[in-house]
């Protein structure tokens, strides 16, 4: 009679640990797809901010030389 109860005892300690195994591994999953999502929105994020960095190089080409002209203009 004890050992039915120890198996069944070791039967659901066995029940629990694969219980949590799949909430786990299910929680792993969401993880790594958040992370997927995180890195390709740094991506689009770095290449607006290297878009705009190359706006505001040109920009400031622009006021140079309309500085320069005015200069030019003011003798």
């Amino acid at each position: 009679m004890e050992n039915q109860t120890i198996v069944e005892k070791l039967s659901e300690k066995v029940s629990n640990i694969l219980q949590e195994y799949h909430a786990l591994k299910g929680e792993n999953e969401m993880l790594r797809n958040e992370v997927v999502t995180s890195k390709a929105q740094n991506e689009m994020k770095d290449q607006e901010i290297e878009k705009l960095t190359e706006q505001n190089v040109m920009k400031d080409l622009e006021i140079e030389e309309i500085v320069s002209k005015i200069e030019n203009i003011l003798g």
